[in-house]
């Protein structure tokens, strides 16, 4: 089974406590939730991990800058969390899909198996579905709560293509999506018989390497017929208006089947000469005929083929859309956010600072019942495993 890596966002895995008695530290209490001192470290070692692996050169730098805002994420994700929950917004069903799309993605034939995968890898699996879940509680709370209210303008859009026309310049590329057939291997089975008989020369000329090596050729060119005829048949629907991206998902042996051939993008000296040449030639939404390759035979389609230069802005006008739309998003969420913070009860411990935090924020008075109440959700986050 191919081992693919499930990332998991904004949570680091620490190995097991020692036994013992563990005094844990609350750092914050949010409404009625907690933040506690290893959900503040595990954060911290997450954002060291993130720095890393985004520019190693950099790191500590970038480290330094981030670590100011690490208990400021997490106050915010249990204020959207919270709001989440007076918005009935579970996330049950996006969370179905996408771990099923996630089974696809890693060719796993049930959850049961991505289950096991995870727990392979040494993930927690219900740990894992939480934080999943936190994720499109907080992105979906978002986006109804602040995207929905944003709006871009065409003059918006006009100025700031103007404004950004040298960094939209790029060269000549193309985007490929590809249908691969390749030939039905031999199965080892079949050449075991023969194998045998040459081993004991117990077969009648059954043993003659030449014989054999003629059998394998003709398997072999069986193998490669019978490969291009399917990828005639397949270019053949195409061609009479079967979608290139669901003939992708059900014919080819490409590991871009799952995702509708998709490629990606390719400038010019990134492909074989041949196909260079013919793919570089054709216009946004044309299909090649059949090309043999070394790993059978390829249907390509050029879905976008961007000429060298300054795009116009029809061309380009999803991405100032989305460009535009996330310059906006972030002064309006924190704006949401300090709105949440000032109609909170949030406390701090001594020594920790929240970054986001308002001047209008009230703070809790600590009573009996609140320190029963952590001390209960302290030993509760302790049998689940997450401290």
């Amino acid at each position: 089974m191919k081992r693919v890596v499930l990332i998991i966002v904004g949570m680091a895995w620490l190995p097991a406590l020692a036994a013992g008695q563990v005094v844990e530290e609350i750092v914050t209490r949010v409404n009625s939730q907690i933040i506690t001192r290893s959900e503040f470290l595990r954060s911290k070692d997450q954002l060291r991990d993130d720095v890393k692996q985004q520019d190693p050169a950099n790191a500590d730098k970038l480290y330094a800058e981030r670590e100011k805002d690490v208990l400021r994420d997490l106050v915010d994700q249990q204020l959207l969390l919270e709001k989440g929950k007076d918005l009935s917004i579970t996330g049950d069903t996006d969370l179905i899909k996408r771990l099923d799309q996630m089974r696809k993605d890693m060719k796993l034939e049930t959850m049961e198996e991505l289950e096991k995968a995870a727990t392979a890898q040494g993930i927690s699996y219900e740990d894992f579905k939480q934080n999943l879940r936190n994720q499109i509680i907080t992105q979906k709370v978002i986006g109804e709560e602040v995207g929905s209210h944003l709006s871009v303008t065409k003059e918006e859009e006009q100025q700031f293509y103007d404004e950004h026309k040298n960094e939209l310049e790029q060269p000549e590329s193309i985007k490929l999506s590809e249908i691969l057939i390749a030939p039905t291997k031999p199965a080892a089975d079949a050449a075991k018989p023969a194998q045998d008989a040459a081993a004991d020369g117990s077969a009648a000329g059954g043993g003659d390497p030449k014989n054999q090596e003629a059998a394998k050729q003709a398997a072999n060119t069986a193998a490669l017929a019978a490969a291009e005829a399917k990828a005639a048949d397949v270019l053949k629907q195409i061609r009479a208006g079967t979608s290139f991206e669901d003939a992708a998902k059900k014919y080819s042996d490409g590991p871009s089947a799952a995702q509708g051939g998709d490629l990606g993008v390719f400038k010019r000296g990134a492909l074989a000469k041949e196909l260079e040449d013919k793919t570089f030639a054709m216009k946004s939404g044309e299909v090649t005929d059949v090309i043999r390759t070394k790993q059978g035979y390829v249907i390509l389609k050029v879905t976008n083929h961007q000429m060298a230069g300054i795009p116009a802005m029809k061309d380009v006008e999803p991405k100032l859309q989305d460009a535009l739309y996330y310059q906006k998003l972030q002064p309006a969420l924190r704006a949401y956010l300090t709105k949440l913070r000032e109609e909170a009860y949030i406390d701090y411990k001594e020594g920790y600072v929240d970054s986001g935090a308002s001047p209008n924020q009230t703070k809790p008075v600590e009573t009996a019942t609140a320190k029963a109440a952590d001390s209960k959700k302290l030993k509760k986050k302790k049998k689940l495993g997450i401290l």
